[in-house]
């Protein structure tokens, strides 16, 4: 019984997006939650695949009032959601939207991706992924300033030509 609980527990922590990882055809609903962190693969994010499971009794989490611009809607309304991992410490603060239930499936899916970091710290898909990006970005940034040397030692042939045949006439 207390894994059937476990198993309960786990998936409403877990948000409706997210599908079990399971090697096996037999369903993972049935299986005994392991100890320790589980991958899941989070069927709206393509790109991170192996994300921490966050269990709802390490997290403590807080309602205030958001700051910023918006007036009256975030300065009378506790919608900011202040999640902190007890066993990392490490705290997210979440206000992006008016929704409650919306900023707490934000804040946890960004304190998933921290505590991901966390653990696998240069290894973790996130950082990975921005180094990737990075890499990319430069690369392209490399091939524009090629071409545009190009189009420059082009123009610089044509602008030669045209002169020495401007003198031979």
């Amino acid at each position: 019984m207390s894994t059937f609980l476990s198993i309960i527990s786990c998936m409403t922590c877990v948000s409706s997006r997210v599908l079990w990882r399971s090697s096996s055809s037999i369903c993972p609903l049935f299986k005994p939650v392991p100890t320790g962190l589980t991958a899941v693969w989070a069927a709206g994010k393509k790109d991170l695949v192996d994300v921490p499971v966050l269990k709802e009794d390490e997290l403590e989490e807080q309602f205030v009032r958001g700051s910023g611009p918006g007036g009256q809607a975030t300065n009378k309304t506790s919608n900011c959601v202040v999640l902190k991992h007890i066993p990392t410490g490490i705290v997210v603060k979440c206000h992006q939207t008016r929704s409650v239930d919306i900023n707490r499936k934000r804040a946890r899916e960004i304190l998933r991706e921290k505590v991901d970091v966390a653990y696998k710290g240069e290894l973790s898909e996130v950082l990975v992924k921005k180094k990737d990006s990075v890499l990319r970005k430069q690369e392209k940034r490399r091939k524009a300033n090629e071409n545009l040397e190009r189009k420059k030692q082009y123009k610089e042939i044509l602008a030669a030509e045209s002169n020495s045949g401007n003198d031979t006439v």
